[in-house]
């Protein structure tokens, strides 16, 4: 498997001994992941790999999706609209500045 271009990471809040913190899980992170899923496919954005992690200790700007390589801290990310507003930002080459958080 070649290495992607992009990795998309979002927060779903599990601590590695599966105790949710947080509140990543409880703002509908798990279906966000999903739909993220769903939009790189529909995009066709085959070089971009999307993951759910556990907590990212950001708790209070949750749900959390993190960009790399670009580096780019994005929240709260807490619903459809602001996952299209990243991927259309990542397919531009620019950032959804209104959303970053290490600006």
């Amino acid at each position: 498997m070649k290495a992607p271009a992009c990795h998309i990471l979002m927060c779903s809040s599990s601590r590695v001994v599966g105790e949710p913190k947080g509140g990543c899980q409880g703002r509908k992170a798990a279906e966000l992941v999903q739909y993220l899923q769903d939009e790189v496919v529909d995009r066709g954005l085959s070089d971009v790999l999307v993951s759910n992690t556990g907590c990212l200790q950001q708790c209070e700007d949750g749900p959390l999706l993190v960009v790399y390589p670009a580096g780019h801290w994005y929240g709260p990310v807490d619903s459809t609209a602001k996952v299209d507003t990243i991927l259309d930002a990542l397919e531009d080459g620019s950032t959804a500045g209104e959303l970053l958080l290490n600006s």
